[in-house]
């Protein structure tokens, strides 16, 4: 097995991580994701808080 065939197939393997860990991540690409937490709320990039049901500290 060649080194690109190795690359390929651990980038497949790893692409349902990636994709499980952007979806329960609060403030979206959209708001430019989380810049700070405030009283146990998510901030956004964007100077937005976040919806997310999630406690950060």
């Amino acid at each position: 097995m060649n080194y690109w065939s190795a690359f390929f197939i651990s980038m497949l393997m790893m692409s349902p991580v990636i994709a499980a860990n952007a979806q329960n991540y609060p403030c979206s690409k959209s708001m430019g994701g989380v810049s700070h937490c405030q009283n146990g709320k998510f901030v956004c990039n964007n100077g937005k808080i976040s919806q997310s049901k999630k406690v950060c500290r």
